[in-house]
Parts: structure tokens; C-alpha cells; sequence
């Protein structure tokens, strides 16, 4: 029953994916008379050959600020939908426990690598400052916790409690901020989102979204226009006298789990160098957890 249940669901999603996609593809083709989504675009209108030989030029540039694109918060909410939804996110997402595994640059060279093992158990909040996260790593000479609540990052290591140093702090709130549940969860977060373009990279159509936060932390997101899943996501940290630092964050392999999709593979790169891959092996949502795991021992 429990099987006919679940291919009944994922049969309805499939249909209301489609109509989605169909609507989009409708707005696209209707002419747009609402001003306040328009960008400016002085030639539209015209019909003459050298006009379309003008559009067809401007295909080669990076950003095409076009009349007929959709705004950010219509390319956010159609890929809220498509990872699930945001009531059936809240539903299903309300907790979770994932496991996997962490390599230092990359999974795929044995021997060579950095290697740990990582359970991450969390309760959402009414916004991300608002949630529970434990994240319990494990390598080959060191087993640690840090544990997030209350706004407050604290550690656990042989049973006591510890303050993580400043990097390792960096490093955890970097992952929350900069993710794609930052993007699905813009309107809890309280951030802003504004559509700087559509852009072509590698044969891949993009939209390009800027996010800010309430600390004003701004992240870069490229949508896929075909699949609405977020591919890559950019930001930038203070790097001292150099200069800020650039990261790129990559998600893939996408899959769905309990009806909400999740990238199973993530690649963290730094100026363009490859510093960390993630792997997700198993990841299950709506699991009972008890508060105690989210306390340190002096709590």
C-alpha cells in the first residue's frame, strides 16, 4: 500500500512539474505588460531584420538582460516548488539525520586524500538561526562535535565541551549560509533576492540570483533554466592583505529523498582550486531526535 502510495505521489509531482514548466514557457511567449518586471530593452518592438540580426549579436554576450525574463522571486518560488514545495519542505525537512563522508580535495584518489565520516542530525527552526544542528565527525586520529543552537556554535570532544577555533567556527557557518536551503528558505530568513541575469556558461542556460541576508552576506546562485535545480552557488570571504577569497560551491547528482530533492554530491573550490568534496550516503528526514544531542555538557 505504502509503495502504491509513493508512486502515486511522485506520478502527481511529475504532472504538476510539468504544468509548471509549461506555464513558464507560456509567460515566455506572451508579451509582457507589466512594467514593473520589464527591464529596459529601448529596440523592443521592432520587427526589421537588422533588429533581429541586433538580438541575434547580443546572444554572445555573458548576462542577456532580456524584457521576457521572469523576475527573481518567480525563479526562486518555481524552484522552491521543484525540490519539493515549501509546505511539503517544512513537512518533510522538519528534522533529519544524514550521513557521509568528507575528502580533502576529492573522493576519487585513494590514499591521497583527507578522509572523515560525518553524521549531521538537525531540527528546523522558524528560520535558520533559529535551528538545531549536530554534526558529529569522525577521522582517523580525532572524533568531534559541533553542535549549533541559540545562534551559538559550540564543540565536544571526549566527552567535554570546547570552543572551536575560529576557522573550524568559519568553516560550519559558512556551510549554513551559503547553501542552497538558504535560497529555499529566502522568505523565513527574512533575505532579498534580485535577478541580475541570464547568462550561458559551458552550454548551460543559468538564471543568476543574488541573495543578502540580514547580515547583509550576499550569495551568488546559477539556476539551471531547463531543471530549476541550483548547480552552483559563489561567494566571497575576507582572505587578510591578498584580498578576499572567492569560493564556488557545486551541487550534483541530484536525487529525490521522500519527495524533496537533494544534491548527493557537493565540490567546494577556493580561487578556483578544488579544497573539498562531500558525498551523502544515506539521508532520511522526519526522524524522532531528542533535544539532549543539541546540549553540551555544561548546558
Amino acid at each position: 500500500m505504502q509503495l502504491f502510495q509513493e508512486e502515486n505521489y511522485f506520478l502527481l509531482r511529475s504532472i504538476l512539474t510539468s504544468i509548471v514548466f509549461f506555464a513558464l514557457l507560456l509567460c515566455l511567449s506572451t508579451p509582457d505588460v507589466n512594467a514593473a518586471y520589464r527591464y529596459d530593452d529601448p529596440g523592443q518592438g521592432q520587427t526589421t531584420n537588422t533588429t533581429a540580426d541586433t538580438k541575434q549579436t547580443q546572444k554572445v554576450e555573458k548576462v542577456d538582460p532580456n524584457p521576457k525574463n521572469f523576475t527573481a522571486e518567480q525563479i526562486a518560488e518555481s524552484a522552491i516548488f521543484v525540490y519539493g514545495s515549501r509546505p511539503l519542505l517544512e513537512q518533510i525537512r522538519r528534522n533529519g539525520l544524514e550521513r557521509g563522508r568528507v575528502c580533502k580535495p576529492t573522493c576519487d584518489v585513494p590514499g591521497k586524500t583527507e578522509e572523515a565520516t560525518y553524521e549531521r542530525r538537525f531540527v528546523r527552526g522558524v528560520s535558520s538561526e533559529k535551528d538545531k544542528v549536530r554534526l558529529d565527525q569522525k577521522m582517523p586520529t580525532i572524533e568531534y562535535s559541533l553542535i549549533y543552537g541559540d545562534g551559538r556554535l559550540r564543540g565536544i570532544i571526549n566527552g567535554a565541551a570546547f570552543t572551536p577555533r575560529e576557522d573550524t567556527a568559519n568553516t560550519f557557518l559558512s556551510q549554513q549560509r551559503h547553501s542552497v536551503d538558504s535560497l529555499l528558505r529566502y522568505k523565513e530568513n527574512g533575505s532579498t533576492i534580485n535577478l541580475v541575469g541570464r547568462e550561458k556558461k559551458k552550454g548551460l542556460d543559468l538564471y543568476v540570483l543574488n541573495l543578502v541576508d540580514k547580515d547583509k552576506t550576499t550569495t551568488r546562485y546559477y539556476i539551471s533554466a531547463k531543471t530549476l535545480y541550483v548547480l552552483w552557488l559563489e561567494y566571497e570571504e575576507p582572505g587578510g592583505s591578498a584580498g578576499p577569497l572567492k569560493y564556488v560551491r557545486r551541487f550534483l547528482d541530484h536525487r529525490y529523498a521522500q519527495g524533496t530533492l537533494v544534491p548527493y554530491r557537493t565540490v567546494l573550490l577556493e580561487d578556483g582550486k578544488q579544497l573539498q568534496e562531500t558525498k551523502i550516503l544515506t539521508v532520511t528526514f522526519g526522524i524522532k531526535l531528542d533535544d539532549s544531542l543539541f546540549k553540551t555538557p555544561e548546558a
